[in-house]
């Protein structure tokens, strides 16, 4: 049976590994700190006094992370955050969800979304989504079965060049995948 729930401090490995297995299936690169920085912000709390990152996150923005437990063991993580929308409240978004390979069509990804919308029901957001990458056919056959897909096309416009990715204007970025 899948359990869903907030990570511990226990779970830092495992996390690594599957937030390393999220950015490799979207051919994404980051930095070996990037890691032990995002794990630090995930865990409100874990830092000594005085030791937070300066800057690394904007004033009132608060992420949070969930696990999918099988057997006790990690095996799916979902990462979400609130934020405030022109016309209608506050929105949730789903930036990260991934669920080991050999754990894939247990459940977990579903009991992921689940609990992320209810934590959006109880924080009272008026909106929940995320987005896929169009040829993500798997996750999408999830995803049409959950949610409503919208139509919208996701663009982003590239702000800081990574030296080992150069920006490439010739075709649009497709956006992040699920």
């Amino acid at each position: 049976m899948i359990e869903v729930g907030p990570l511990a401090a226990v779970d830092r490995s495992a996390w690594e590994g599957l937030a390393r297995g999220y950015k490799a299936f979207y051919r994404d690169w980051i930095p070996d700190e990037a890691y032990e920085a995002t794990w630090r912000r995930l865990r409100p709390g874990s830092e000594p006094q005085g030791t937070e990152p300066q800057g690394s996150e904007p004033q009132g923005t608060e992420l949070h992370a969930l696990g999918a437990r099988l057997d006790g063991r990690l095996i799916g993580i979902a990462h979400y955050f609130f934020h405030p929308t022109f016309w209608g409240g506050e929105a949730c978004y789903l930036q990260d969800l991934f669920v080991k390979e050999e754990a894939r069509g247990r459940g977990a990804a579903r009991a992921l979304i689940d609990r992320v919308a209810q934590a959006a029901r109880e924080h009272g957001a008026t909106r929940y989504y995320w987005h896929t990458q169009e040829d993500n056919t798997r996750a999408r056959a999830l995803y049409d079965r959950v949610a409503r897909f919208s139509g919208f096309i996701r663009y982003q416009y590239p702000l800081l060049t990574n030296p080992r990715r150069p920006v490439r204007t010739a075709r649009p970025w497709p956006g992040p995948r699920r």
